[in-house]
């Protein structure tokens, strides 16, 4: 009964703690009573324990399909975190790369843009620049159209007057502003006077007539007015030295190179200052002596 109970003493024990030390035999006795007193009480406590024993056994089992439940579900999640992050990570790297190559795009779009706007303006430049070289050359075209069209004018009023030079040039003809007694012959009007006036007087009369005297410088024109005029008679010429004395000019202010003078004229005197044709020679006279005279009128000056 004792090894029945032991272990019932030993949980008393334990429980209870009802003493350390255990002194007598009537203690013992009382002991023994509280054994067997108890022992429905250990059985009863044994069907708990074992009734408590199955359950955490069976608690166990259900604890670690939660555990395990748990920790899958754990690991799931530790993946998906990891999958989650490396998605993450691709997309920031895909964005940085597409933003990175966008950039690069736009700078080289923006660089092609200035590059182009350049180019339109030296485009635009070269329009103006050509725009006005275009409106000169069309200033000069019309400039030169206008006097193309004076000169084919002048050139058929040249050929027609050319053409009426060459029908009278070996004719002279009589036809001056409708005044009679004007010759024409080689561009230029002759006038022989059949009065006699000093040299001064026939010039004004020439003058008022938009003519001068004749200037007679090469032996064509002397032969043309020893041709037209009439007989020997003597005619005031263009040629004096009255401004100084020995230099003999023209009327048209050119010096005297080459004269028609008649033996031992000039003849020196101070007082004949004026010349007059005579029989295809020059004479000098005083300039206030009667003379007939020859006016001359050149169409070309």
């Amino acid at each position: 009964m004792i090894r029945i109970s032991r272990k019932c003493i030993l949980l008393d024990v334990k429980r209870a703690k009802m003493s350390d030390v255990i002194r007598s035999e009537s203690e013992r006795a009382e002991i023994t009573v509280v054994i067997y007193e108890s022992a429905d009480c250990v059985k009863d406590h044994d069907f708990r324990t074992e009734t408590n024993t199955q359950q955490p056994q069976q608690q166990t089992g259900s604890d670690s399909v939660k555990i395990r439940s748990s920790r899958a579900a754990a690991v799931c999640l530790v993946l998906l975190s990891v999958l989650l992050l490396t998605a993450v990570t691709a997309l920031c790297v895909h964005i940085y790369t597409n933003n990175t190559n966008y950039t690069q795009e736009r700078d080289q779009l923006l660089t092609k843009i200035n590059s182009l706007t350049e180019e339109r303006n030296q485009l635009l430049t070269k329009i103006n620049s050509l725009t006005e070289e275009r409106g000169q050359m069309l200033t000069n075209t019309t400039n030169l159209s206008d006097e193309r069209e004076w000169l084919q004018t002048n050139n058929s009023n040249h050929i027609q007057l050319n053409k009426q030079l060459n029908q009278e040039k070996n004719e002279p003809f009589e036809c001056f502003n409708g005044m009679d007694g004007w010759l024409y012959y080689k561009c230029s009007f002759y006038y022989f006077s059949s009065e006699t006036k000093s040299w001064t007087e026939s010039r004004r009369y020439c003058t008022e007539r938009g003519a001068d005297l004749v200037i007679i410088n090469n032996t064509e024109k002397q032969k043309t007015v020893d041709k037209m005029r009439d007989g020997k008679t003597g005619f005031w010429i263009g040629l004096t030295d009255s401004e100084e004395e020995g230099n003999w000019k023209w009327v048209d202010g050119s010096t005297l190179t080459s004269g028609f003078w008649g033996f031992g004229q000039p003849g020196g005197n101070t007082s004949e200052n004026c010349a007059v044709s005579y029989s295809s020679v020059f004479h000098d006279y005083s300039c206030n002596t009667n003379f007939k005279w020859i006016c001359e009128k050149n169409i070309l000056e």
